[in-house]
């Protein structure tokens, strides 16, 4: 198991450590007011852990404490694992980030665009330009999530079993077929729509390096930076520190959801590059840090720098912001001031968002409101592990990113 532990005094790295004791204050009351079962949370700043603590539970019926060995399913931080995956074979000369998506994935050849009409009566037109992977590493691709309920291409999308998950016995490469013969919701790179394109982007990865995702994933990503607890489903053996899934109860407190949670608990036909993931706090460290350095951590680099700066910053359409070209949908991050770049969000200013933050601070989050930000104006890293859906249930994130920067003295 990777360890994470505190090995450095706050004041040494220049933050206030009662401050900083505040993060523990605030989350505390949502444990103690029954509005989440427990959590984790760790703050590190020129690579040193500066706070970690964990508290309340991760499974309440059972009475079993968050440990630092806790499961947790990461759902949509997934995404910039894949992101990263991609952009390895982009550095190796295995694909081009202008390649178009049906060079990998043949289907995706023909897609069309809606234009008008209802689910059942949609009127569409030819796509005006391939998807390319740049399109799916920004979700600029047309795609969109059957979960959202914002649209008539989304009830198309859960019509043909694509909400949550996909229909029984389906794997990547059959799934990516069914989102190709659905229309896209825009002509590809003219807005921004959260969706599955990360998971399309998985399917590029898998035809571009010739393995599985599971295997590219453990082999070249997860072996290297030492992330032993990182898979796709968890084994017999580990289950016991699995945390519980829940989601608010309309009647008070916590349910606990154990249709989704099962996913978890048994070997995926489906790899989701866009939320299949479970991790620890511990291994999801080792990925912010191999970011917050550039691509490297113990001597095992995956990224050159120059492709971790690129990657964080703003690639949406003419700089803009996802209040501008963003479909005001849900999504793991605010849209006022934030841009998007290669599988994660770019602070572009800090003002509108009216959160206290640092412009090209990078960040993202899970459907279990988990959450991870890397703040390269001052060297910091926090990240946040609970198990509540959906993550728009309270602001969690903006107030981890106030709770850490009001903390920094020096």
């Amino acid at each position: 198991m990777t360890e994470l532990k505190v090995d450095t005094e706050p004041g040494e790295v220049g933050f206030d450590a009662d401050r900083l004791g505040r993060i523990d204050t605030h989350f505390r009351h949502y444990v103690d007011e029954g509005r989440l079962p427990g959590w984790t949370v760790a703050v590190t700043r020129h690579g040193r852990v500066a706070h970690l603590s964990h508290y309340g539970r991760r499974d309440t019926e059972a009475d079993l404490p968050v440990t630092e060995d806790t499961l947790w399913r990461i759902y949509s931080m997934t995404k910039p694992i894949t992101s990263v995956a991609a952009l390895m074979l982009y550095e190796r000369g295995a694909l081009q980030l202008t390649d178009p998506v049906s060079r990998y994935i043949p289907s995706f050849a023909d897609v069309r665009v809606y234009q008008a009409g209802s689910a059942l009566n949609a009127a569409t037109v030819p796509a005006t330009e391939p998807v390319r992977v740049w399109h799916l590493l920004t979700h600029t691709a047309g795609l969109t999530y059957g979960f959202h309920h914002a649209h008539p291409v989304d009830e198309m999308y859960r019509t043909a079993g694509y909400e949550f998950d996909v229909p029984a016995g389906t794997d990547l490469a059959a799934a990516c077929d069914g989102y190709a013969a659905l229309p896209l919701l825009f002509q590809p790179g003219t807005e921004w729509n959260y969706s599955v394109a990360t998971d399309v982007l998985g399917r590029v990865v898998e035809v571009a390096s010739g393995m599985p995702l599971d295997r590219f994933f453990a082999e070249e990503i997860f072996a290297p930076l030492g992330m032993t607890d990182s898979a796709f489903s968890v084994g017999p053996a580990d289950l016991h520190r699995l945390a519980a899934l829940y989601v608010p109860d309309p009647a008070g407190g916590l349910r606990r959801n154990r249709t989704l949670a099962e996913a978890a608990t048994s070997p995926r036909t489906y790899l989701s590059g866009g939320g299949g993931l479970v991790s620890t706090a511990a291994d999801y460290h080792r990925f912010t840090q191999m970011l917050a350095r550039g691509g490297e951590l113990d001597g095992s680099r995956l990224l050159g720098n120059r492709t971790v700066r690129y990657m964080t910053r703003n690639h949406l359409p003419g700089g803009a912001d996802l209040e501008t070209v963003g479909r005001p949908i849900f999504a793991e991050a605010t849209f006022p001031g934030v841009g998007f770049g290669l599988g994660v969000s770019v602070v572009i200013d800090e003002t509108p968002g009216k959160v206290l933050a640092s412009r090209g601070e990078y960040a993202w989050g899970g459907l279990a409101s988990t959450a991870f930000q890397i703040d390269p104006a001052e060297g910091t890293t926090a990240m946040f592990f609970t198990q509540l859906m959906p993550s728009s249930t309270y602001p969690i994130r903006p107030q981890l990113r106030t709770l850490v920067n009001q903390a920094l003295v020096d």
